[in-house]
């Protein structure tokens, strides 16, 4: 009984920490949309300046896509 037990530990486990790893990614890339939403408010509100006036804004938006990139955890091999 107690290797049935361990198998299931370690299941729920690594669905515990699959569940944990989705919940991360998918507060990563909400805020990604929010600082999008503001910086498309920031556009709209400066209008021809927006490209000096917003340039914070559209730095930390590239920021955010370039470290929030999705990854599964089903693993792929790459031949």
């Amino acid at each position: 009984m107690a290797i049935d037990e361990e198998k299931t530990a370690a299941i729920k486990a690594m669905y515990n920490a699959k569940d944990e790893q989705f919940r991360e990614s998918w507060v990563r890339a909400m805020e990604a949309r929010i600082v999008r939403e503001e910086l498309q408010k920031c556009q709209q509100a400066e209008g021809v300046n927006h490209l000096e006036s917003c340039k914070w804004l559209a730095e930390k938006y590239l920021q955010k896509l370039r470290e929030n990139k999705e990854q599964g955890y089903k693993p792929v091999d790459s031949f």
